[in-house]
């Protein structure tokens, strides 16, 4: 197991388990979470602020249509090589994603964010960064863990009432 830094967030990184990972669209972090990102507040308590709110903003909110369709084709052509992918949901401006990991979680991250940047700047017509520079990852603790999450993935856009929900999601077991 290696817990590296990145940014301001520890990561835990332990190849042949299990990672939740959540990474937002650099447009999408304003004063608001800025603020939580820095409050004295339990991580987890953090986390669902964060995700309760981005899950409403229209901030950065251009992960849609085609941009979906490409990012989840994106990142299931490296399902089996550098994780076992079980789901991934593309909200309009955060993308959740659970895998089993092969790979160092760094390395995989970079490949996941670069790759889909160049994918969303392409479809937009557009250069620069497209995603925040930290991300966010829990280890997936056991069995019950790691069906919570399954299900807080499966139904994130249905939960917010996106008309396309169905299309945002991708799971192993569907």
């Amino acid at each position: 197991m290696t817990k590296t830094k990145h940014s301001n967030l520890p990561h835990i990184d332990v190849k042949d388990h299990y990672q939740f990972v959540t990474f937002r669209t650099k447009e999408s972090i304003d004063s608001y979470l800025k603020k939580l990102y820095i409050s004295t507040e339990t991580e987890k308590l953090k986390q669902y602020k964060i995700d309760t709110y981005l899950d409403r903003s229209k901030n950065g909110a251009f992960l849609n249509g085609q941009i979906i369709l490409d990012i989840q084709k994106y990142f299931r052509s490296y399902d089996k090589k550098m994780y076992d992918l079980i789901a991934l949901i593309v909200m309009p401006n955060h993308i959740h994603i659970l895998f089993k990991q092969k790979d160092e979680l760094k390395n995989i991250m970079k490949i996941l964010k670069g790759g889909s940047a160049r994918i969303v700047n392409s479809l937009l017509n557009q250069e620069g960064q497209v995603w925040a520079s930290d991300y966010f990852d829990k280890l997936i603790r056991d069995e019950k863990h790691f069906a919570l999450v399954y299900e807080y993935i499966k139904y994130n856009a249905v939960k917010v009432g996106l008309y396309d929900a169905k299309e945002r999601f991708y799971g192993c077991y569907e």
